[in-house]
């Protein structure tokens, strides 16, 4: 493919600052290259995954040896097919069919000799234009059931040849069918090091080049996550998280996605639609400033790239480096047992009508049986999508709670700041104040005009009232021994504001802080509702009474009173056995002990803003906080246990003895003090 196909030659600049990272294994990506390198992209081969023939070949030869006995093969990638056709020297029977997964692996047929009509070659279908067709076990078992019948194959040998290890998808349900299933290792995949040099380079990306992921499979977003952790430093392994990735399946975008990375583009199989998905990331790369930005060729919409979504559904399991296949792909079917053929028989009608019994009992228990696994896969799904919903929103919770605390943090900081410049300037006044003082009441007044501006500031900054009114007293005992009239009307000033002080409330923040500690401190012990242990029932047996005294007493036939009895004995024993517990919020039910860990964490984090607003006397996120927190504690909890009950009662204790008070000020005194220093 030119560089025409992708792009004009504007876009050549922009592109060429963009690096693709191909993590196939080496020399599976020469095509996929040349296609990029047109483009004017630079790639960086990083294989992820190393193949390697198996230990011990005797298997596969054993199986190639003996085609005749099988009535399909099946090769789950083009590397199967390579190293199954390198053990085998004999010539492919043109009658036996041959299944395979993806175009790539249609194409390593050919390149062997082996390509339709001459061969019957099974393999998912898909029109040239269209992206929905789905390469993998499901739509390559949809192509098989089409070609030869499913139920053709019960009773018949299946081989397929794979790698160590794999799904066994298509093998249960070809067993499920009724085909004896072989499976053959063809080659083993190994877990590479990196060159010295390629990692280099990668450290180099990760530092703000624009650059994109190739992975092709799960294995290798594995082995991906794996090296990370041993050779990257914790700001280049959150970058990497970050980083553009292009995968052809949404199974291993699925992978990804569970192992931290958030901006992932699902192309689809085939190395036309993955160079398509690479050069839309390289668009969105590129400056949206520069006349020269890339521009991909139009194609589907969903391969604009996004940051933390999938944006197309088509996939191949092979992430093959060939062309996507011509024909379209029927969606896949629900599997339905298949009824083993029915012998004739010599005997007479009624074997006949027995065997026409039996039959339609198979019939509609299949169907009874499949409508119960489609509805169980279908409340399966629908479990998972609800815990996934759950997750995310406990995720952005947490982040949410911590941007709030680091707020918080900043506002402490700020205030520390304000008051270590009110010391300093409190230092400045008092040099002066030393130089410039004219007699001893100016001196006087000077000190104590500069004690009450910094219990003033230290009263608006922490709202402590104690230490305001240790100022004020202060200030009056060093003027007491002034006999000024001007001096006396700063003590009256003085006194006032010290009867407002002592006026005012108080609030013990220490006490309510260590309060929040002892619920902080609690939470890890706290039972979820889920976690909640239940008694043991133990059945109570029945007292028997002495049923003739007790005919004998009530005129009774003496059976009625033993049948009474016996009723009541079995009922009481039944009750006993039974317990009904309530749970308000059914979904807390749904809660994994691992995602129990992100519940007590994100409720740690509300309690800990809580603590931070309280000691800032910013009433509203204290509210806030504490509210989330009781709510947290109430659905998510279990609301019987004495831990439980006793950090809701701290919760509460905190949040009414934090009531906003209004703080008096010292206006009256600063003012007197002001009125005397600036006398005529």
């Amino acid at each position: 493919m030119t560089a025409d196909t992708f792009g004009n030659t504007s876009s050549s600049a922009a592109r060429a600052a963009f690096t693709v990272v191909i993590t196939r294994p080496a020399g599976q990506s020469s095509e996929l290259a040349a296609r990029l390198a047109a483009a004017g992209i630079v790639t960086l081969d990083f294989p992820l995954i190393d193949i390697a023939p198996v230990a011990d070949e005797a298997p596969l030869r054993a199986a190639l040896a003996s085609l005749e006995r099988y009535a399909l093969v099946v090769f789950v990638s083009p590397n199967a097919i390579d190293h199954a056709f390198a053990k085998s020297g004999a010539i492919w029977p043109h009658a036996l069919p041959i299944g395979v997964v993806g175009p790539g692996s249609v194409q390593a047929l050919v390149r062997h000799g082996v390509a339709a009509p001459a061969y019957n070659v099974i393999s998912p279908a898909s029109g040239a234009d269209d992206d929905n067709g789905r390469f993998d076990s499901e739509g390559l078992f949809a192509a098989i059931d089409a070609a030869l019948g499913a139920a053709n194959l019960e009773g018949k040998r299946v081989l397929i040849v794979r790698g160590d290890g794999g799904r066994e998808w298509l093998a249960e349900r070809l067993r499920e069918a009724g085909a004896e299933v072989e499976t053959v290792a063809a080659y083993r995949r190994l877990v590479p090091e990196p060159s010295i040099g390629a990692w280099a380079r990668v450290h180099e990306l990760l530092a703000g080049a624009p650059h994109a992921w190739l992975l092709t499979s799960s294995e290798g977003v594995r082995n991906l996550h794996e090296l990370a952790q041993e050779h990257l430093t914790a700001d280049e392994l959150a970058q990497l998280k970050h980083a553009a990735l292009v995968t052809p399946h949404p199974r291993i975008a699925q992978t990804a996605r569970a192992l931290g990375f958030d901006s992932i583009t699902v192309s689809g199989a085939g190395d036309e639609r993955i160079a398509r998905a690479l050069l839309a990331a390289a668009s969105a790369a590129a400056p949206a400033a520069a006349p020269s930005a890339v521009k991909p060729v139009p194609s589907n919409p969903a391969h604009s790239p996004a940051k933390s979504r999938m944006t197309e559904t088509n996939a191949s399991t092979n992430a093959s480096p060939q062309p996507a296949a011509s024909s379209g792909l029927p969606p896949n079917q629900p599997f339905t047992p298949y009824e083993a053929q029915k012998r004739r028989s010599a005997s007479g009608p009624l074997l006949w009508f027995v065997v026409v019994i039996i039959a339609c009992a198979a019939g509609v228990g299949g169907y009874a049986l499949n409508r119960k696994v489609e509805r169980a896969e279908q409340q399966l799904a629908q479990r998972q999508q609800a815990n996934d919903t759950q997750t995310n929103e406990l995720r952005i919770k947490t982040e949410q709670a911590l941007a709030t605390v680091h707020q918080a943090d900043a506002h402490v900081a700020q205030l520390e700041g304000k008051l270590a410049d009110t010391q300093a300037a409190h230092q400045a006044l008092q040099q002066q104040y030393a130089d410039l003082a004219r007699n001893r009441d100016d001196w006087t007044l000077a000190e104590v005009g500069q004690m009450l501006s910094a219990a003033s500031q230290q009263l608006q900054l922490t709202g402590n009232t104690q230490l305001a009114l240790f100022a004020l007293q202060s200030a009056d005992t060093r003027l007491a021994a002034s006999d000024n009239a001007q001096v006396v009307a700063v003590r009256k000033a003085i006194a006032q504001d010290i009867d407002k002080l002592k006026a005012a409330p108080s609030t013990d923040l220490t006490g309510l802080a260590i309060k929040l500690d002892n619920a902080i401190d609690q939470v890890d012990s706290l039972p979820l509702s889920g976690e909640a242990p239940i008694a043991r029932a133990t059945p109570k047996a029945a007292t028997w009474s002495d049923t003739a005294k007790v005919a004998a007493a009530t005129g009774e036939p003496r059976w009625k009173v033993w049948w009474r009895e016996v009723s009541s004995g079995i009922g009481q024993q039944l009750t006993s056995l039974v317990q009904v517990r309530r749970i308000d919020n059914a979904d807390a039910m749904l809660v994994a002990p691992d995602q129990g860990y992100f519940v007590r964490e994100n409720l740690k984090m509300r309690l800990l803003s809580a603590r931070l607003a309280l000691l800032s006397r910013n009433q509203t996120t204290l509210k806030s906080d504490l509210h989330a927190a009781d709510a947290a504690l109430t659905r998510y909890f279990d609301n019987s246990s004495k831990n439980t009950q006793t950090v809701a009662d701290l919760l509460k204790q905190v949040d009414a003895g934090s009531a906003a008070v209004e703080l008096p000020n010292l206006n009256t005194s600063l003012q007197a003090v002001n009125q005397y220093r600036s006398r005529g």
